[in-house]
């Protein structure tokens, strides 16, 4: 805040003449003569003065002489804007420099010109004194202003910001049915997606669509065409200020990979199965102590397996229901550094008490997590765990799914132009095969983005993945690495190319492959 001493309104001098104004004795007009001027002390004080009579020079007759002998100053060339007669010459004001926008140092003026500053600024007639340096308020930067200007700009909806877009991706694949030494192929993949957001000053509500569609030529038997979607619809209600409400909902639509073991045999196309799932939870925080509690429900259906023979088979035994909750505590430790403690239990019950196996396939599962969430000057920022995950099978025949876990997602900023992403997730998938309860699911990714200009990105990625069939001797490892290319004609308009190798080596033979993509494509982008 800028502080500032206002000059005083002006005030008009007295329309009469002070009776201790000189005047000729002959002379009936009291106005005094040209070279005569009178000066009168400035009151050292704020605003206008209270009388206008002030007494003359001393040694000053009642002629008009001056006896003092003292030489005049010649009067100022500047306009005098006052429209009353001149009797009364006031000093000219004090002079105060301009001074440089900015901090400037420590002032050296005495005590007593600082007080004339004071002094003059209260005067009729004198300009305002600013004291202290006179700063230019910082730009305020708007909300949505991104310092990438190749950054969707997105379309506003209400009070919605939308963010819509299209990838258009052609490619080779040398071995899409990643099986050993499986053909090769061209493809295709057309993939929308949509964020949305909302603009509240309270409450949240956002939403994350994402879709495509994967063609290949020549098509192999079963067929590697297949959809895919992943959508996410979050909503927070700000109850009081330390008080959250959390809903959610989700939509999976996928296939099993191909080369899956769960796969049945003689199969036309990959089957499709659609995860449904919501949620809903209250956050309270205690200060810089948070704790929160959520509910989750799920439903996993497939659909019937079409056959080369033109029959179908069900896949009824592999639908199931999953109820689970999570209780979580964190704490603030450091501005943007939150460790938290969490743990969870679910139950999975499937549409069929016993599988086309003969076995029961009911389960339920805890497990137990460590680990913080950083916003560090958005250098490093995200969410890293690391815990224990335990699954019991309803059937005596099925060992318990156990195992560590990592999961998460962190950002690092390492400078202006290039960041690291580091990625950790693990899960507990269903199994088919007789006398494996479920195949556990570890996945380590790492990806470096490095702009060798503000409109082109250079990406490399490297991933790990293991495999544990829990109840057979099957380990498999995957690896991937990938390196790619983003050239930025514009906010709307992305062209892309990215070159993958992957591979799976396995402890069971017939299982390896390696499969190369290269890919090349369109984004379009608001």
């Amino acid at each position: 805040m800028f502080w500032r001493v206002e000059a005083a309104a002006q005030t008009a001098l007295p329309s009469f003449q002070s009776p201790f104004s000189p005047q000729n004795e002959n002379d009936d007009e009291r106005n005094p003569p040209p070279f005569q001027r009178f000066k009168r002390e400035a009151p050292a004080r704020f605003g206008p003065p209270t009388s206008a009579f002030v007494s003359p020079a001393s040694g000053a007759g009642d002629t008009g002489f001056d006896s003092t002998n003292a030489r005049n100053k010649r009067p100022s060339k500047a306009k005098n804007t006052n429209t009353q007669s001149n009797i009364f010459a006031v000093e000219p004001p004090l002079q105060v420099p301009d001074r440089p926008s900015g901090p400037q140092p420590p002032s050296q003026e005495s005590g007593t010109a600082a007080n004339a500053s004071y002094a003059a600024a209260g005067q009729p007639g004198q300009p305002p004194v600013e004291l202290g340096p006179i700063r230019k308020p910082p730009k305020k930067r708007k909300a949505e202003e991104s310092d990438d200007p190749f950054a969707p700009l997105g379309v506003r909806a209400g009070s919605f910001l939308l963010y819509p877009a299209i990838e258009l991706i052609g490619g080779h694949d040398s071995n899409p049915g990643r099986v050993e030494n499986g053909r090769d192929a061209w493809l295709y993949t057309i993939a929308p997606e949509l964020l949305a957001k909302s603009d509240w000053s309270r409450h949240e509500l956002k939403a994350d669509l994402r879709g495509s569609y994967t063609g290949y030529s020549p098509d192999e038997t079963p067929t590697l065409s297949r959809p895919y979607f992943n959508g996410r619809i979050d909503g927070r209600i700000d109850v009081r200020r330390d008080t959250n409400i959390n809903l959610g909902t989700r939509l999976l639509v996928s296939t099993d990979n191909p080369g899956s073991p769960n796969l049945q045999a003689g199969l036309a196309k990959l089957p499709v199965y659609t995860t449904a799932g919501g949620n809903a939870g209250i956050a309270h925080r205690f200060n810089r102590l948070e704790i929160s509690a959520k509910l989750d429900v799920e439903r996993t259906e497939y659909q019937h397996s079409v056959l080369t023979d033109g029959t179908t088979a069900s896949n009824k035994d592999r639908d199931y229901n999953q109820v689970g909750g999570t209780l979580r505590g964190s704490y603030e430790l450091l501005p943007g550094v939150k460790p938290f403690v969490e743990a969870g239990a679910d139950t999975r019950t499937h549409d069929l008490q016993t599988d086309f196996s003969g076995f029961q396939r009911d389960s339920k599962g805890v497990v137990g997590r460590m680990g913080s969430t950083f916003e560090l000057t958005h250098q490093l920022t995200g969410e890293i765990a690391a815990g224990y995950l335990r699954r019991t099978y309803d059937d005596p025949r099925l060992p318990d799914l156990e195992g560590f876990i990592g999961q998460g997602s962190l950002t690092w900023a390492a400078t202006a132009l290039s960041s690291v992403k580091l990625t950790a997730a693990s899960t507990a998938g269903e199994s088919t095969i007789p006398g494996v309860s479920g195949i556990l699911y570890r996945d380590l990714g790492l990806q470096v983005d490095h702009a060798l200009r503000r409109w082109l990105i250079f990406t490399a990625k490297a991933g790990f993945g293991f495999d544990e069939y829990v109840g057979d001797v099957r380990r498999d490892k995957r690896f991937s690495l990938g390196a790619g290319l983003t050239y930025k004609l514009s906010r709307e308009v992305q062209v892309k190319g990215e070159v993958q190798e992957n591979w799976l080596r396995s402890n069971v033979s017939g299982n390896d492959y390696n499969a190369t993509v290269f890919l090349v494509g369109m984004r379009l982008q608001r």
